[in-house]
């Protein structure tokens, strides 16, 4: 039945209260209790101890009720701390670099009761690196359980975070002074992240990257989560460290591969922000894959190409991350990549690793710019050589047009009705679009694989 004016009026004005009175007031501690002060007002006298809060209460008044808005703004401090030998027993930092504040640091070095440790690890990881980490705990009279799991996109599900749960409540932790360490790569990192998050409602966490991959991304991020129902990532939060501890020596064990996996997302933060990180990477990149990121003189010399890379693409990183760690904007040059990789990736599970997937999003992405006269031909062929030397794929069957459609309407489900799509607009300089048209995207399909598939095929350059 139709609805009349008069009643959706009526509607209006119940839903719409005219001439609210709004009162503001900030809060004020007195002793143990909280209590408003109207905005503007001095508070008053007081010997005792008083605390001022950043957050606000708004009040408004009308003639249908009242209405109270809060402002409670919550900020995170957490460190990315490159270091070296990490686990050395001699080296403190995985026991105590996350404390800032010196005082605190002071009573927790000269703490009577045993210092305790809950310890995630890749299953892999324990294979290499556990005895290490066993004699680093020992050395230190440190009591602790290692939990040690196969932390794989498969396996990557809220199943393992229960179960790391339940481990850490059989085990007991002081949530305020024993934080959990998780210590492997980008998937173990995520999992144990969404876990201490949830577990007292939010207890810290310390990351150890153990890949390249997870080393320049996974680690430095506030961002953790699982996969659901075959979709990447779809169950998380934002819930940041308190401290992420660098050590590319853990890198000299990984795979060829996994290195080139990591490359990915580095060539990320190149294409979008950084020129001399992308020069770094064409020239540089075959012998860093040779030598496994490892540097001669550890983190003395500022020349090194493996030091410059890593600290370049974390800079790069975290100038994107900071001032949006919750994604209030979601306009975002990081999710270059990751528009189309997401889908691809989990439907050929586990054939593709993380950073080849965003590589193969990366390479169509660059067909698009060039289709809508971002890059010139020049630009374009050097970013696919740039991305064949580093020994990422380009192209893959399962990325066909069909997938590329479907991908590109989730990320409009997802991005309030808008594409918002990183696109390179030279090399080292990129900007968001939401008028990317359909004709576009399917000449730069076209394009992309006629020349990436061909190249992929016969192993023949790009031109």
């Amino acid at each position: 039945m139709p609805v009349s004016e008069e009643v959706l009026a009526k509607k209006a004005t119940t839903v719409m209260p005219e001439n609210p009175r709004q009162t503001d007031f900030q809060l004020v501690r007195v002793k143990s209790s909280w209590c408003r002060i109207k905005k503007g007002e001095a508070i008053c006298n007081s010997e005792e101890k008083t605390t001022i809060s950043q957050a606000k209460i708004g009040k408004s008044v009308s003639d249908i009720g009242i209405s109270w808005t809060i402002e409670a703004p919550i900020s995170f401090c957490y460190k990315v701390v490159e270091t070296c030998s990490l686990l050395d027993p001699a080296n403190s930092t995985l026991l105590f670099g996350h404390i800032i504040d010196p005082q605190q640091l002071e009573m927790a070095i000269n703490r009577e009761k045993e210092q305790r440790r809950f310890i995630v690890m890749d299953q892999i990881v324990d294979e290499y690196y556990g005895s290490k980490v066993r004699k680093y705990f020992e050395a230190n009279n440190v009591h602790y359980k290692i939990l040690s799991l196969p932390t794989t996109e498969e396996t990557k599900s809220m199943d393992l975070v229960l179960s790391i749960l339940q481990e850490v409540h059989n085990f007991g932790i002081d949530r305020r002074k024993e934080p959990i360490i998780a210590i492997g790569g980008g998937v173990c990192l995520d999992i144990v992240g969404l876990a201490a998050s949830l577990y007292r409602r939010r207890t810290p966490y310390i990351r150890v990257p153990t890949t390249l991959l997870a080393y320049v991304d996974a680690s430095v991020g506030a961002k953790n989560g699982v996969n659901f129902l075959q979709c990447k990532n779809k169950l998380g939060g934002y819930t940041p460290p308190v401290a992420t501890f660098l050590d590319r020596s853990f890198i000299q064990t990984i795979p060829r591969r996994h290195i080139s996996n990591g490359l990915g997302e580095i060539l990320k933060m190149a294409l979008m922000k950084h020129k001399g990180l992308f020069d770094l990477l064409k020239s540089h990149g075959k012998y860093m894959l040779d030598t496994k990121f490892q540097s001669q003189n550890g983190l003395v010399n500022h020349g090194d190409a493996a030091l410059k890379t890593t600290r370049l693409a974390i800079e790069t990183m975290l100038e994107e991350l900071a001032p949006n760690l919750w994604e209030d904007d979601l306009d975002r040059l990081v999710d270059f990549g990751h528009l189309i990789s997401p889908e691809l990736e989990m439907k050929v599970l586990p054939s593709l690793m993380h950073g080849e997937a965003v590589n193969i999003d990366m390479a169509f992405m660059t067909y698009v710019a060039y289709e809508r006269g971002l890059l010139t031909t020049e630009e374009k062929i050097d970013i696919i050589q740039c991305m064949k030397g580093l020994e990422l794929p380009v192209w893959h069957e399962d990325c066909n047009w069909y997938l590329i459609k479907k991908a590109l309407v989730e990320r409009l489900k997802h991005c309030g009705g808008q594409m918002r799509m990183p696109l390179p607009t030279g090399l080292g300089m990129a900007e968001i679009f939401n008028d990317i048209s359909e004709d576009t995207l399917e000449r730069a399909y076209k394009l992309w694989a006629s020349e990436c598939k061909t190249a992929v095929e016969e192993d023949f350059p790009i031109h």
